[in-house]
């Protein structure tokens, strides 16, 4: 099994829950969504993360503004539609269901040794 490859896929599953989390909160930049993502240890660049907005903003999960910049030309911020919160709101279902289920299968599960 590639580990990496797993780990990346996971991740990459996590991402879209994890942007329409920090939208949540209030409407972003995308560079500022990159630094949050990295500051919980998620690190995304922007070649993944813009193609994901453009997805999202097709779903109608996500809106945008322009907004005047201080430093070069206006920004686009992100943020969530009501269509976007609902879908969140059963993301983190989802979510807790998953969590559950792993954390249960962890803790049940006996550890295999090797000699």
């Amino acid at each position: 099994m590639n580990i990496d490859n797993a780990k990346s896929q996971m991740r990459k599953g996590m991402l879209e829950y994890c942007v329409l989390l920090l939208l949540r909160r209030q409407p972003s930049y995308a560079n500022d969504i990159i630094k949050q993502l990295k500051e919980a240890n998620l690190i995304v660049v922007e070649g993944t993360l813009y193609p994901l907005l453009t997805r999202l903003k097709k779903e109608s999960l996500l809106s945008y503004e322009w907004r005047e910049s201080f430093q070069g030309p206006p920004r686009k911020y992100y943020a969530l539609t009501d269509e976007g919160s609902t879908v969140l709101r059963e993301m983190d279902a989802t979510w807790s269901d998953l969590s559950s289920t792993i954390s249960l299968l962890k803790e049940t599960s006996p550890l295999v040794t090797r000699p």
